[in-house]
């Protein structure tokens, strides 16, 4: 998942947060909020969240952790496109059996890589998913700390 798509995510949550918590209080409170008087905050989480110095750490720590089998996702690309090259450039002076096995080689190390490259996406995902959940629920109790600590009666 790109900034964006966290953000967005992070965004359209934090907006249907804002909806329900919005009616349920006015619901609550009706009539007598309108005499008294109330004080209202606004967050705006999906900013917060994408430029929290948490959030760029998260980011550098899975980089960190992810970088050395993208590497080798990357070098097993280029291993599979120089025997695609050779099979291209080779081929025709190849015998029926050294083809072959070249054919199925590359067919191997191609499944090989593209399970390779789902594994490394999935676990990616469950590891920025676990990063950022862990972040966010930070950061809302923050906010609610900040919250009770200021008496605000409703934060958007």
């Amino acid at each position: 998942m790109s900034k964006k798509t966290i953000s967005k995510r992070a965004f359209n949550y934090s907006r249907v947060l804002l909806c329900a918590c919005l009616v349920a209080w006015l619901s609550i409170v009706g009539t007598v909020a309108v005499a008294a008087e109330i004080k209202i905050g606004f967050v705006n989480a999906a900013r917060v969240l994408e430029e929290a110095p948490q959030a760029d750490s998260a980011r550098v720590r899975l980089e960190k952790e992810f970088s050395p089998r993208d590497k080798k996702l990357v070098d097993a690309q280029k291993k599979v496109r120089k025997l695609e090259e050779k099979l291209t450039r080779d081929g025709a002076i190849m015998s029926e059996t050294e083809r072959r096995k070249l054919e199925r080689d590359i067919l191997s190390q191609q499944r090989e890589l593209k399970r390779g490259q789902e594994e490394f996406r999935e676990d990616l995902n469950i590891r920025r998913n676990e990063a950022f959940d862990t972040l966010r629920r930070r950061v809302f109790e923050v906010i609610n700390d900040i919250a009770k600590a200021e008496k605000y009666d409703l934060v958007i």
